[in-house]
């Protein structure tokens, strides 16, 4: 995947550019970010295509960590319904 795919809007780019960025403002950066990638992207190629590109170079940059999390598995949800949904840990 090229540069201009994973980041159509060069809203990661622009984040590295920030000086004195926040991880709050890498979060909402991110989000932002994965809004605007075009249907049927790899997210997650894409995100390995802005670490590569940009991390390396950038060490201890709050959009590092943000990206790494992106890769992480979502944990399982475990939704109990009914009865058992609504009363939870109280029996």
């Amino acid at each position: 995947m090229d540069l201009s795919k994973a980041d159509p809007k060069g809203l990661v780019r622009e984040s590295y550019a920030i000086e004195g960025i926040t991880p709050g403002e890498c979060r909402s950066i991110f989000l932002d970010w994965a809004l605007s990638i075009a249907a049927g992207t790899d997210a997650r190629e894409a995100m390995r295509v802005l670490i590569a590109t940009y991390a390396f170079t950038n060490e201890g940059h709050p959009m590092n960590a943000v990206l790494e999390a992106g890769l992480t598995e979502a944990p399982k949800a475990a939704r109990r319904g009914g009865r058992m949904g609504r009363l939870g840990a109280r029996g």
